[in-house]
Protein backbone atom coordinates (compact mmCIF):
# COMPACT_ATOMS: atom_id res chain seq x y z
CA UNK A 1 0.00 0.00 0.00
CA UNK A 2 1.27 3.26 -0.95
CA UNK A 3 1.77 6.31 1.66
CA UNK A 4 -0.82 8.54 -0.37
CA UNK A 5 -3.30 5.36 0.29
CA UNK A 6 -2.25 4.45 3.63
CA UNK A 7 -4.77 3.43 6.44
CA UNK A 8 -6.62 6.32 8.08
CA UNK A 9 -9.23 4.71 9.83
CA UNK A 10 -11.21 1.34 10.84
CA UNK A 11 -14.75 0.89 11.48
CA UNK A 12 -14.75 -3.34 12.50
CA UNK A 13 -13.30 -4.46 9.58
CA UNK A 14 -14.43 -1.82 7.17
CA UNK A 15 -11.66 0.35 6.30
CA UNK A 16 -11.08 3.73 5.07
CA UNK A 17 -8.19 4.79 3.30
CA UNK A 18 -6.16 8.38 2.32
CA UNK A 19 -8.04 7.95 -1.05
CA UNK A 20 -11.22 7.89 0.09
CA UNK A 21 -10.65 11.27 2.19
CA UNK A 22 -9.51 13.06 -1.38
CA UNK A 23 -12.09 11.29 -2.94
CA UNK A 24 -14.57 13.14 -0.46
CA UNK A 25 -12.76 17.14 -0.53
CA UNK A 26 -12.81 17.01 -4.30
CA UNK A 27 -16.48 16.35 -4.04
CA UNK A 28 -17.12 19.52 -2.51
CA UNK A 29 -17.41 22.77 -3.46
CA UNK A 30 -14.13 24.34 -4.33
CA UNK A 31 -14.82 27.22 -2.17
CA UNK A 32 -15.45 25.00 0.35
CA UNK A 33 -13.18 22.37 0.06
CA UNK A 34 -10.06 24.57 0.70
CA UNK A 35 -10.65 25.05 4.25
CA UNK A 36 -10.88 20.37 5.03
CA UNK A 37 -7.41 20.49 3.15
CA UNK A 38 -5.62 21.44 6.41
CA UNK A 39 -4.67 18.99 8.65
CA UNK A 40 -7.50 19.77 11.11
CA UNK A 41 -9.93 19.79 8.01
CA UNK A 42 -8.85 16.34 6.81
CA UNK A 43 -9.69 14.81 10.65
CA UNK A 44 -13.05 16.34 10.22
CA UNK A 45 -13.33 14.41 6.89
CA UNK A 46 -12.45 11.35 8.31
CA UNK A 47 -15.05 11.77 11.46
CA UNK A 48 -17.35 12.35 8.85
CA UNK A 49 -16.57 9.29 6.53
CA UNK A 50 -16.67 7.19 9.87
CA UNK A 51 -20.24 8.78 10.84
CA UNK A 52 -21.21 7.85 7.14
CA UNK A 53 -20.11 3.92 7.89
CA UNK A 54 -21.46 3.86 11.06
CA UNK A 55 -24.95 4.77 9.57
CA UNK A 56 -24.67 2.56 6.81
CA UNK A 57 -23.87 -0.36 9.21
CA UNK A 58 -26.83 -0.03 11.54
CA UNK A 59 -29.33 0.93 8.38
CA UNK A 60 -28.55 -2.49 6.64
CA UNK A 61 -28.47 -3.75 10.70
CA UNK A 62 -32.01 -2.60 10.32
CA UNK A 63 -32.92 -3.75 7.25
CA UNK A 64 -33.51 -0.70 5.70
CA UNK A 65 -32.28 -1.64 2.31
CA UNK A 66 -35.29 -3.45 1.95
CA UNK A 67 -37.60 -1.03 2.52
CA UNK A 68 -40.13 -0.75 -0.71
CA UNK A 69 -39.53 3.50 -0.71
CA UNK A 70 -35.49 2.63 -0.82
CA UNK A 71 -36.21 -0.20 -3.33
CA UNK A 72 -38.14 2.44 -5.73
CA UNK A 73 -35.78 4.92 -4.96
CA UNK A 74 -33.11 2.49 -6.09
CA UNK A 75 -34.90 1.70 -9.11
CA UNK A 76 -35.44 4.81 -10.33
CA UNK A 77 -31.47 5.43 -9.55
CA UNK A 78 -30.69 2.50 -11.41
CA UNK A 79 -32.57 3.58 -14.26
CA UNK A 80 -31.10 7.10 -14.68
CA UNK A 81 -27.75 5.42 -14.77
CA UNK A 82 -28.43 2.69 -17.02
CA UNK A 83 -30.01 5.64 -19.62
CA UNK A 84 -26.60 7.23 -18.83
CA UNK A 85 -24.81 4.39 -19.52
CA UNK A 86 -26.74 3.61 -22.60
CA UNK A 87 -25.89 6.76 -24.30
CA UNK A 88 -22.28 6.80 -23.45
CA UNK A 89 -22.07 3.03 -25.05
CA UNK A 90 -24.37 4.59 -27.99
CA UNK A 91 -21.82 7.27 -28.63
CA UNK A 92 -18.56 4.87 -27.61
CA UNK A 93 -16.01 5.17 -30.89
CA UNK A 94 -17.16 8.23 -32.60
CA UNK A 95 -14.17 10.10 -33.82
CA UNK A 96 -13.40 13.00 -35.31
CA UNK A 97 -10.56 13.97 -37.98
CA UNK A 98 -8.83 16.63 -39.31
CA UNK A 99 -10.91 17.12 -42.37
CA UNK A 100 -13.95 17.18 -40.31
CA UNK A 101 -12.26 19.90 -38.60
CA UNK A 102 -11.83 21.81 -41.50
CA UNK A 103 -15.42 20.64 -42.35
CA UNK A 104 -17.22 22.37 -39.54
CA UNK A 105 -14.53 25.80 -40.04
CA UNK A 106 -16.16 26.11 -43.52
CA UNK A 107 -19.77 25.57 -42.84
CA UNK A 108 -19.65 27.59 -39.84
CA UNK A 109 -17.26 29.94 -40.84
CA UNK A 110 -19.47 33.10 -40.00
CA UNK A 111 -18.73 32.11 -36.06
CA UNK A 112 -15.25 32.69 -36.56
CA UNK A 113 -15.16 36.37 -37.43
CA UNK A 114 -14.25 38.53 -35.25
CA UNK A 115 -15.80 42.15 -35.76
CA UNK A 116 -13.81 45.16 -36.36
CA UNK A 117 -13.07 47.07 -33.38
CA UNK A 118 -11.31 50.75 -32.20
CA UNK A 119 -9.56 51.82 -28.85
CA UNK A 120 -10.08 55.50 -28.87
CA UNK A 121 -10.14 58.28 -25.99
CA UNK A 122 -12.25 61.44 -25.90
CA UNK A 123 -12.73 64.76 -24.82
CA UNK A 124 -16.19 66.12 -24.09
CA UNK A 125 -17.19 69.42 -23.80
CA UNK A 126 -20.96 71.71 -23.64
CA UNK A 127 -19.57 73.85 -26.16
CA UNK A 128 -18.94 73.77 -29.35
CA UNK A 129 -15.99 76.94 -28.95
CA UNK A 130 -14.29 75.52 -26.29
CA UNK A 131 -14.07 71.99 -27.79
CA UNK A 132 -12.53 74.24 -31.27
CA UNK A 133 -10.17 75.78 -28.69
CA UNK A 134 -8.73 72.40 -27.41
CA UNK A 135 -8.25 71.42 -30.55
CA UNK A 136 -5.83 73.89 -31.25
CA UNK A 137 -4.24 73.11 -28.57
CA UNK A 138 -3.74 69.61 -29.16
CA UNK A 139 -2.75 70.97 -32.81
CA UNK A 140 -0.30 72.54 -30.72
CA UNK A 141 1.38 69.73 -29.02
CA UNK A 142 -0.64 69.57 -25.59
CA UNK A 143 -1.50 66.34 -24.24
CA UNK A 144 -4.41 65.49 -25.06
CA UNK A 145 -4.70 62.78 -21.08
CA UNK A 146 -3.63 65.55 -19.92
CA UNK A 147 -6.55 68.27 -21.63
CA UNK A 148 -8.96 65.24 -21.08
CA UNK A 149 -8.52 64.75 -16.86
CA UNK A 150 -8.55 69.00 -17.14
CA UNK A 151 -11.04 69.43 -19.52
CA UNK A 152 -13.53 66.51 -19.74
CA UNK A 153 -16.91 65.77 -18.45
CA UNK A 154 -17.42 62.07 -19.36
CA UNK A 155 -16.18 60.26 -16.22
CA UNK A 156 -13.56 58.67 -18.80
CA UNK A 157 -11.33 61.76 -17.59
CA UNK A 158 -10.17 59.83 -14.94
CA UNK A 159 -8.23 57.39 -17.11
CA UNK A 160 -7.33 60.67 -19.44
CA UNK A 161 -9.97 60.07 -21.80
CA UNK A 162 -9.93 56.54 -22.78
CA UNK A 163 -12.87 54.75 -23.73
CA UNK A 164 -10.97 51.34 -23.96
CA UNK A 165 -12.11 49.22 -27.22
CA UNK A 166 -15.39 48.77 -28.69
CA UNK A 167 -16.96 47.85 -31.98
CA UNK A 168 -19.18 49.61 -34.53
CA UNK A 169 -22.97 50.59 -33.11
CA UNK A 170 -21.69 50.47 -29.18
CA UNK A 171 -21.40 54.14 -29.37
CA UNK A 172 -23.87 56.90 -30.42
CA UNK A 173 -23.75 57.27 -34.13
CA UNK A 174 -22.53 60.24 -35.19
CA UNK A 175 -19.47 59.27 -33.07
CA UNK A 176 -19.64 55.55 -34.30
CA UNK A 177 -19.46 57.15 -37.47
CA UNK A 178 -16.31 59.16 -37.29
CA UNK A 179 -14.01 57.09 -35.10
CA UNK A 180 -14.49 54.13 -37.38
CA UNK A 181 -13.19 56.37 -40.32
CA UNK A 182 -10.50 57.61 -38.25
CA UNK A 183 -7.08 56.34 -38.73
CA UNK A 184 -4.61 55.25 -36.17
CA UNK A 185 -3.48 58.52 -33.94
CA UNK A 186 -5.64 61.47 -35.59
CA UNK A 187 -7.63 63.63 -33.39
CA UNK A 188 -10.65 64.78 -34.91
CA UNK A 189 -12.69 68.38 -35.44
CA UNK A 190 -15.43 67.95 -32.60
CA UNK A 191 -17.83 66.18 -32.94
CA UNK A 192 -21.44 67.00 -31.94
CA UNK A 193 -23.84 64.59 -29.95
CA UNK A 194 -26.33 64.85 -27.87
CA UNK A 195 -24.02 64.72 -25.18
CA UNK A 196 -22.11 67.62 -26.28
CA UNK A 197 -18.79 68.09 -28.64
CA UNK A 198 -16.25 65.44 -28.53
CA UNK A 199 -12.26 65.48 -29.83
CA UNK A 200 -11.71 62.01 -30.67
CA UNK A 201 -8.19 60.59 -30.70
CA UNK A 202 -8.07 56.75 -32.29
CA UNK A 203 -5.36 55.08 -30.06
CA UNK A 204 -5.31 51.77 -32.19
CA UNK A 205 -7.65 50.04 -34.80
CA UNK A 206 -8.33 46.56 -35.45
CA UNK A 207 -10.17 45.71 -38.84
CA UNK A 208 -11.49 42.12 -37.85
CA UNK A 209 -12.28 39.46 -40.30
CA UNK A 210 -11.73 35.66 -40.20
CA UNK A 211 -10.38 34.22 -37.51
CA UNK A 212 -8.02 31.38 -39.41
CA UNK A 213 -8.62 27.41 -39.13
CA UNK A 214 -5.15 26.78 -36.90
CA UNK A 215 -6.25 29.41 -34.37
CA UNK A 216 -10.21 27.63 -33.84
CA UNK A 217 -9.05 24.26 -34.57
CA UNK A 218 -9.83 22.80 -31.48
CA UNK A 219 -13.27 24.37 -31.35
CA UNK A 220 -13.95 23.32 -35.10
CA UNK A 221 -12.87 19.51 -33.30
CA UNK A 222 -15.18 19.94 -30.02
CA UNK A 223 -17.96 20.86 -31.89
CA UNK A 224 -17.53 18.14 -34.97
CA UNK A 225 -17.30 15.15 -32.14
CA UNK A 226 -20.35 16.84 -30.70
CA UNK A 227 -22.25 16.76 -34.08
CA UNK A 228 -21.41 13.33 -35.05
CA UNK A 229 -21.95 11.96 -31.34
CA UNK A 230 -25.63 14.01 -31.62
CA UNK A 231 -26.54 12.14 -34.68
CA UNK A 232 -25.05 8.78 -33.64
CA UNK A 233 -27.48 9.22 -30.55
CA UNK A 234 -30.34 10.56 -33.26
CA UNK A 235 -29.66 7.45 -35.57
CA UNK A 236 -30.10 5.07 -32.81
CA UNK A 237 -33.50 6.43 -31.66
CA UNK A 238 -34.93 6.36 -35.27
CA UNK A 239 -33.90 2.57 -35.71
CA UNK A 240 -35.26 2.01 -31.73
CA UNK A 241 -38.67 3.89 -32.60
CA UNK A 242 -39.37 1.36 -35.77
CA UNK A 243 -39.73 -1.53 -32.97
CA UNK A 244 -41.50 0.06 -30.57
CA UNK A 245 -45.34 0.98 -30.32
CA UNK A 246 -45.48 5.00 -29.21
CA UNK A 247 -47.96 7.09 -28.24
CA UNK A 248 -47.94 10.84 -27.86
CA UNK A 249 -51.02 12.18 -26.10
Amino acid sequence: MTEENKLVAKVDDVEIHQDQVMEFVRGMDPNLSQQFRSEEGVKQVIQELINQELLLMDAKKKGLDKDKEFQDALEKTKDNLLKSYAFSKTIDGVKVTEEDGKEYYEKYKEHFVVPESVTASHILVDEEEKAKDLKKQLDEGASFEDLAKEHSTCPSKEAGGNLGTFTPGQMVEPFDKKVFSMEVGEISDPVKTEFGYHLIQLNDKNEGGEKPYEEVKEQCLREALRLKQQKAYLDRISELEKDHEITLY
